[in-house]
């Protein structure tokens, strides 16, 4: 499918600069355009690309000035933030090409599930007793959604995905393959025999509304109430999350990261990449952690910047960092002037 400058213009607000008649029917990256193609210039560090891209369309930002010429046929459509405007564009995209249809025949719904309009059910999904599946809703196959559990209208479950009963899944929200939502939590009771004894795990998992999932990331039900994810919660593949743990709205967390159980998290915190959070701790709004930290305490600073492990103020965590790096240099100096102390020093 083909669109004109003028039509994503319109479409991102921008202001076009070459041939507003121009068509692409595919995008790109700045550095691979080739001729029909659609691309964007957001980080400085690929301006260098701009110049000799192949690309017939390119969104950058309304700041821009060329140093050199640009390559001849190149139309700029020039908006506020070319990143977020791709985004939109990509979102058009994606709705366009990943929209399906139709309910399979090999596809198993239970008489007492309950189906909405619009929908899409793959080969092989299963849909157990009293599920409630809201309208447009897209099923991808081997999806497994267990008893009562309920999907609300416009959400994306693709293929693999493991839902557990009672658990509830709000509107807009993308389950990427694999994960698992509603698993036991893991709760085990010491026992005088050194055993354990496995504690029922009651509770289940609610998503709220667009909520994003990546692949093989689990988490696990409640032992006794909920664990919530909030409304716009975004949570990255491989991620562990515990039972009873709360997330609040628009949190971001990056792959392989864990949260303990029953920890609370606030809005609009960051998370880097393969951070362990311990259970029973709060971290406060708009938090930044960074990667491979590990949180022991709350972080109860609101718009802090944490890292390191344990996790601390993050100015106080680098100027650490350059005193570890020098270690040796610091252990060689002390034991050195311990040796020269001990010569002044008269025998005892």
């Amino acid at each position: 499918m083909e669109f004109s400058a003028r039509q994503i213009a319109e479409l991102l607000g921008g202001t076009i600069e070459g041939n507003q008649d121009v068509t692409v029917s595919n995008l790109a990256k700045i550095e691979e355009g080739t001729p029909g193609t659609l691309t964007f210039l957001a980080n400085p560090a690929y301006t260098q690309y701009i110049y000799k891209t192949g690309a017939s369309l390119a969104i950058v930002r309304n700041t821009f000035t060329p140093d050199k010429p640009l390559p001849e046929g190149l139309t700029l459509i020039r908006v506020e933030d070319p990143y977020n405007a791709f985004a939109k564009i990509l979102e058009v995209y994606a709705s366009m090409t990943a929209k399906k249809s139709g309910i399979s025949t090999q596809s198993f719904i239970s008489p007492s599930a309950k189906l909405g309009n619009n929908l899409y059910i793959g080969e092989f999904a299963y849909i157990g007793d009293g599920v409630v599946i809201g309208d447009g809703v897209q099923i991808y196959p081997q999806v497994y959604l267990g008893d009562n559990v309920k999907v609300g209208a416009g959400t994306l479950l693709f293929p693999g995905v493991r839902i557990y009963r009672d658990c509830i899944i709000g509107k807009d929200c993308t389950i990427h393959g694999g994960a698992v939502i509603g698993s036991d939590g893991f709760g085990f009771a010491p026992q005088d025999d050194k055993n354990y004894r496995k504690v029922p795990q009651v509770g289940n998992v609610i998503l709220e509304d667009n909520v994003e999932i990546g692949a093989n990331t689990t988490i696990d039900r409640a032992t006794i109430g909920s664990t919530i994810l909030r409304r716009g919660v975004k949570l990255d593949n491989l991620i562990q999350v515990a039972h009873n743990v709360e997330i609040g709205e628009n949190t971001v967390i990056a792959a392989q990261s864990g949260l303990s159980g029953s920890m609370k998290m606030g809005k609009n915190v960051m998370v880097g990449g393969q951070v362990g959070f311990v259970g029973h701790i709060v971290i406060a709004d708009n938090v930044k952690v960074g990667a491979r930290s590990g949180v022991e305490n709350s972080l109860t600073q609101e718009g802090g910047i944490f890292f390191g492990a344990p996790a601390i103020d993050a100015m106080r965590a680098r100027k650490n960092y350059v005193h570890w790096r020098n270690l040796d240099d610091i252990v060689r100096k002390l034991n050195s002037l311990e040796k020269q102390v001990k010569k002044l020093m008269p025998d005892e």
